[in-house]
């Protein structure tokens, strides 16, 4: 039988991803855990940098979702840059790979910190600023982990990145 390359998946003898592919929830769980560095990293600085400026609610959490979303695309810009690929075509990966990842990611944890009563308003010495964060967080990775799972398995997500790990 004839094994040949697939340009979207980079799996010899697969092309497109169209069906179901069984994926495991250790699978899942790395590439929920790849995402949620990246976002953690963004999210911690925005709240610290707010909270520290004295900031309101909203501009705080503007600033650590546009961090979140920073740090997550340039983990995995870093990862695909350094397998080889052009700025560009590295870029497209990245987003393709964790732009659901993250808004889901984005959406819990920062859904959990606006309706935690006093966590948005708690400051950076408080235990609830950190264990509300750290809640949050934890959380987004168990409501992501099932999304990225059905992504991967459909060819989506962290899959487009799986050529090119090494």
């Amino acid at each position: 039988m004839e094994r040949r390359h697939d340009q979207h998946t980079g799996h010899a003898g697969h092309t497109g991803h169209t069906a179901k592919t069984p994926v495991s929830w250790a699978m899942a769980a790395t590439a929920t855990l790849h995402c949620l560095t990246g976002c953690a990293i963004g999210e911690v600085l925005g709240m610290v940098v707010g909270t520290a400026l004295g900031w309101g609610n909203l501009p705080t959490m503007v600033l650590a979702i546009v961090l979140a979303f920073f740090f997550g695309y340039a983990l995995t810009l870093r990862g695909v840059l350094k397998a080889g690929l052009g700025f560009r075509a590295a870029v497209k990966v990245a987003l393709a790979a964790d732009t659901l990842s993250i808004a889901v990611m984005e959406l819990i944890d920062n859904g959990v910190l606006a309706l935690w009563p006093g966590a948005m308003d708690a400051h950076l010495t408080d235990g609830l600023f950190w264990g509300a964060l750290a809640i949050a967080l934890a959380l987004a990775f168990l409501l992501t982990t099932p999304v990225n799972r059905w992504m991967i398995g459909r060819g989506k997500g962290h899959a487009v990145v799986h050529q090119y790990h090494r």
